[in-house]
């Protein structure tokens, strides 16, 4: 069983862009981007409490804005 987990969103992550492709949707994955599962609550909160610092920093951001 061990893989499949990245079958799985590979394909879920195939149809979306075939989906929007074909519906003429601008679309696509973001890039430097990774795959994680969340494996309980404490990791969760702390995905959360990183979320919320980032977007909370984007007017400080010296990165190109898209």
């Amino acid at each position: 069983m061990q893989g499949w987990m990245s079958v799985v969103i590979g394909g879920i992550k195939s149809s979306i862009t075939k989906y929007a492709n074909s519906n003429a949707i601008p679309f696509s994955w973001q890039s430097r981007f990774y795959d994680h599962i969340v494996r309980d609550t404490a990791e969760m909160n702390s995905i959360a409490e990183y979320i919320e610092n980032n977007v909370a920093q984007w007017e400080c951001d010296s990165d190109e804005k898209i």
